[in-house]
């Protein structure tokens, strides 16, 4: 297997500004609108930031460039405050709509469930994706501002999962995480939904017997993501009773649905190599999909740059690198499209399964049973 490539991108260009990435920002007014007038305009949501943004992706040339890395953090103060400002504001854009739905007469059914499921597109777009973001920091501040918005749309456990998981085993068999080659979206939500918690549950499980403490310690941040959520559930039922609680979840499950529709895209069908004994090659820039379009790249703070993510974890989203396709496999669209694809499953693997089949043969030509990787059905990592 060659690896003559550079293993890291070039530097081309200077760190875009945190206006750049303000995507979250236009969000508002855009549901304060549609929320006005409600009806057929909160269709505007989705139709706007997603359709325009992947139209703009359409129209504007690929963002290859790669801002410097050597630079202090000091310099990226207002990237992260624009990712810390969110978790207060999703609090309030959770609850607020809760109130104007249940303690106004002016909003019927059909359009309560609409707006709520507008709150999801936000919660799921800006708050999962910035929450991603803070939890790779050190400091607990960005940590605890994580925290609260996972756990305010019930995904606490994924602060775990994430972190302990999926970045330590991601392309072998014990992340849930990592789509299967040929496995439909549908199919994997039913794995990874039970399977992220549990595997979240096990990692501090055991994280808290090597220290000599047993599951239920209260050092268990499940304790945290248990208790948040059942005081969020608390809250919405002070707001809006039992209807609030409707609602609420429902936010929640269309947030949920678009991490994990995301979390398909990002992995599907890229595995590390087995080495043998339950040893895996270390994750390389090659182990997950990267994309290149502009406009949703900064929508998501550059989480679309997944492939440079992985392979060093501790860099922050201005300062991702994107790399050419003889290093990193490239998607043929951003996020949203690729979401949108894969609802319909054999569009899916007309399209990405081609390109996982590229990528083996270009990464791993010395591979040539491919079928244990398809099911993942290889050791466990040790």
């Amino acid at each position: 297997m060659s690896r003559s490539r550079s293993s890291e991108a070039t530097e081309t260009g200077k760190v875009p500004s945190a206006a750049v990435f303000a995507f979250s920002l236009a969000y508002l007014p855009l549901f304060a609108v549609a929320a006005w007038w409600g009806g057929w305009a909160l269709l505007a949501v989705p139709v706007v930031l997603w359709g325009g943004a992947s139209l703009a992706d359409y129209l504007l040339p690929a963002n290859t460039r790669n801002p410097t890395i050597r630079m202090l953090e000091r310099r990226l103060v207002w990237h992260d405050r624009l990712l810390l400002a969110w978790t207060p504001i999703q609090i309030l854009l959770i609850f607020g709509t809760l109130a104007l739905i249940t303690q106004t007469d002016r909003i019927g059914t059909a359009e309560a469930i609409g707006l709520m499921a507008c709150v999801g597109i936000g919660t799921g777009t800006f708050g999962v994706t910035y929450a991603h973001e803070l939890m790779h920091r050190r400091n607990r501040v960005a940590k605890s501002a994580a925290k609260i918005i996972l756990i305010s749309i019930l995904y606490g456990h994924f602060f775990t999962e994430h972190l302990r998981v999926h970045h330590r085993y991601v392309g072998t068999p014990r992340d849930a995480v990592t789509a299967r080659y040929n496995e439909s979206v549908y199919r994997f939500l039913l794995r990874v939904l039970p399977g992220s918690f549990l595997s979240a549950w096990q990692v501090e499980a055991a994280r808290l017997r090597q220290r000599g403490k047993g599951a239920w310690s209260l050092d268990n941040p499940f304790w945290q993501y248990i208790g948040g959520a059942a005081a969020f559930l608390f809250l919405a039922w002070l707001v809006g009773g039992w209807l609030g609680i409707i609602l609420f979840l429902l936010q929640t499950l269309i947030a949920i649905l678009l991490t994990e529709f995301v979390n398909f895209v990002q992995h599907y069908g890229l595995t590390r190599k087995h080495l043998g004994g339950g040893r895996y090659e270390h994750t390389r820039e090659w182990h997950s999909w990267n994309a290149t379009r502009p406009a949703t790249g900064y929508m998501l703070v550059n989480l679309q740059r997944h492939s440079d993510h992985h392979f060093k974890p501790e860099r922050h989203y201005p300062v991702l690198q994107t790399y050419p396709e003889s290093t990193a496999p490239h998607l043929p669209f951003g996020y949203p499209v690729m979401v949108a694809m894969a609802t319909v499953p054999q569009w899916w693997r007309w399209v990405m399964n081609r390109r996982v089949r590229r990528w083996r043969a270009q990464h791993y030509p010395e591979i040539e049973d491919w079928g244990p990787y398809n099911n993942m059905d290889l050791p466990l990592p040790q």
